[in-house]
C-alpha cells in the first residue's frame, strides 16, 4: 500500500459560538474565538490517499487530478470565505475545525470515488502551526 499526499492552501474566517448560549458562555467557552467581528486563519489542508500503483503509470492517483479535486471541490468554496455564512457545506453545523474536516471528508470521499481506484485514507488541517486535526473517517 503506497500513501499519497498533496497540501493545499486556503484562508478563511469563522466564529466559534453556540446560538443556544448567551454571549458570556460564548465567551467563556471559546474565549477569542467567539469575537462577534469574526476571526481567520492561514489554513493548510492535507490529502492523503492510498492505493497500489498502476502497472501502466507507476501512480497509485495522478497528484494534478487530486490537486484539481481538491481545488474545485474544496479550496475554491472555502478560500477566503467566511465558513459560517458563506459556505454551503458548513450552514448550520459547528465552525470547528473537528467538524470542517469531517464535512471536507465526505465531499472528498464522493468526489474521488468514480475517478480513481484510490481511496481517501487521512485529511489534515492546520488552523495554526500549533493546532492541526486529523481525520480518518468513520
Amino acid at each position: 500500500m503506497v500513501y499519497i499526499n498533496r497540501i493545499e492552501h486556503f484562508n478563511a474566517a469563522h466564529r466559534l459560538y453556540n446560538p443556544a448560549w448567551s454571549e458570556e458562555r460564548n465567551k467563556e467557552v471559546f474565549g477569542p474565538c467567539a469575537n462577534l467581528n469574526w476571526h481567520g486563519h492561514n489554513f493548510e489542508l492535507i490529502v492523503t490517499v492510498k492505493g497500489e500503483p498502476d502497472p501502466g503509470t507507476g501512480f497509485v492517483i495522478d497528484l494534478k487530478l487530486l490537486g484539481d479535486i481538491v481545488k474545485r471541490e474544496v479550496i475554491e468554496k472555502v478560500d477566503h470565505k467566511n465558513l459560517n455564512l458563506d459556505v454551503d457545506f458548513m450552514q448550520g453545523k459547528m465552525a470547528s475545525c473537528e467538524i470542517f474536516i469531517m464535512e471536507i471528508w465526505k465531499i472528498l470521499e464522493r468526489a474521488l470515488e468514480p475517478v480513481t481506484e484510490a481511496h481517501l485514507h487521512q485529511l489534515r488541517l492546520y488552523e495554526t502551526p500549533k493546532n492541526f486535526v486529523d481525520y480518518f473517517g468513520e
